[in-house]
């Protein structure tokens, strides 16, 4: 019997160790990263940027070949944009269909505030927006925060109107306000998700009055005059619009050694991105790959352009029509079936602040490269997708040849809370999902804290399961 060499116990590595001469491609990496923060402060935004880096690289609509009725054949890069919200990236490999394909899905929304349908109001002769939290927020982080609005109005006629206030360097922001601690006895007396409730969590917006005395709510309608006169708007059209609040300001390096990322929806835009430039840099794969940026994670996944919506299903259908001879339909299930899908999402990295949250034995920690997370749930593991040890197997074997850093991980304590993901939505067809990204600092804060080691070879990561043929 060969003799196993491999060491008997598991080290875990720091990533910047391990990454050695690439330590400067890592930090190179995190500078475009960045600017994909900055760029896609929404899930529209984000879409958008998808789409238009796929047509650069070389990726046409499906509907351009639906059109023409051309046979898609390996090599082909075939993207689809279902309503500025879910996009689906795919290239076509020399295998055929039934032995399946190799996806990463990732969500492009993350935690915010949205404006009511009604929002705007005014109150002690001051102008605010009403506000509906999305996702799971810490509702006093949002306070005292400078804020941008991004979002699109659609008018009456179908117009759309793009905005985006608080960016730029001469652009106003947005506040809602906290009470002074000389007057905070009796909030301090509360518990802390107490102190701050869902409708406090109204932004400033203005305090000038509309010049005619005779007008009534004269502060309102200065803000109405003044979006009126910029975008052409009236206060109806808030009915049809999705604005969103979000923090304001740029990504930032941390540290004196720039060696982590402070910024806005690192959750889940850190898979997205790497996953989308993991798909660009791909030569000669075997099987067919895809990057798949789903919305509506963050509220659990529900809606047409969740993961959830049966736009991926039609997808998949609609590439092996095109693609496929014989019976589609039996194809198209074989094809999902045998198929592996990386549900790219992030963990929660033990805080030194607060490691009583954690098992250490099993937690996932900053710098130590992609964190795989073979369960999610809720204590005893209610609604999670529980990996098979066979294609953990897999996978860590994969990484561990091809030189990945990584460690397991699990989102807290069993009693104390818990997770979930797109994960267990891919594997309703039968194929093999894990959940697999990085752990954060801060997750679902206004600014969540990530490793550019471990953003470096999280990209590694998914670049080598596409190119592995798994």
């Amino acid at each position: 019997m060969e003799k196993d060499t491999r060491k008997l116990k598991k080290e875990m590595i720091n990533v910047w160790d391990a990454l050695g001469a690439e330590k400067k491609d890592a930090l190179e990496f995190c500078e475009e990263y960045k600017g994909f923060l900055d760029q896609c402060k929404t899930e529209r935004e984000a879409a958008l940027h998808i789409v238009k880096q796929a047509e650069a690289a070389g990726f046409r609509p499906l509907e351009d070949y639906m059109k023409k009725g051309d046979r898609l054949k390996a090599g082909d890069k075939i993207y689809a944009n279902f309503k500025d919200k879910n996009v689906i990236l795919f290239i076509i490999g020399e295998n055929a269909p039934e032995e399946g394909f190799l996806f990463i899905g990732s969500h492009i929304d993350a935690p915010r505030l949205d404006l009511k349908q009604s929002p705007l109001y005014e109150d002690t002769k001051m102008s605010f927006f009403k506000t509906h939290y999305y996702g799971g927020i810490k509702k006093y982080q949002w306070i005292t925060t400078p804020l941008a609005i991004h979002g699109v109005i659609i008018k009456e006629n179908g117009e759309k109107i793009n905005i985006s206030i608080g960016e730029d360097p001469g652009d106003p922001v947005f506040f809602i306000t906290d009470l002074l601690p000389h007057l905070s006895k009796e909030i301090n007396a509360k518990k802390i998700d107490e102190a701050i409730q869902g409708e406090m969590l109204n932004v400033l917006i203005g305090s000038i009055p509309y010049e005619d005395k005779e007008e009534k709510e004269r502060f309102k309608y200065n803000i109405l005059m003044l979006l009126n006169e910029k975008y052409g708007i009236i206060e109806e059209d808030f009915y049809s619009s999705e604005l969103e609040i979000v923090p304001a300001g740029k990504a930032r390096d941390v540290g004196f050694d720039r060696s982590m990322v402070g910024g806005y929806a690192h959750d889940d835009r850190v898979c997205a991105y790497t996953s989308l430039k993991a798909i660009f840099d791909l030569k000669n794969i075997s099987k067919s790959v895809a990057a798949v940026f789903a919305d509506k994670e963050e509220i659990g996944s529900v809606g047409d352009t969740s993961m959830s919506s049966m736009f991926f299903e039609n997808f998949i259908y609609e590439i092996i029509n095109l693609s496929a001879e014989g019976n589609k339909d039996l194809i198209s299930r074989r094809a999902l079936q045998n198929s592996k899908f990386l549900s790219a999402d992030v963990n929660a990295a033990v805080d030194p602040n607060f490691q009583n949250t954690h098992d250490k034995y099993n937690a996932s920690y900053l710098g130590e490269g992609v964190a795989v997370t073979k369960y999610s749930g809720v204590r005893g593991k209610s609604s999670s997708h529980d990996a098979h040890a066979e294609f953990m197997a897999e996978i860590r074997g994969l990484f561990n040849r091809e030189g990945i850093i990584w460690q397991a991980g699990e989102l807290g304590k069993v009693d104390l809370g818990g997770g979930g993901t797109i994960a267990y939505i891919p594997a309703v067809y039968g194929m093999d999902v894990i959940d697999c990204g990085i752990a954060l600092l801060s997750m679902h804060s206004p600014c969540e804290i990530a490793s550019k080691g471990d953003i470096y070879m999280m990209y590694k990561a998914f670049k080598a399961f596409y190119q592995s043929g798994l």
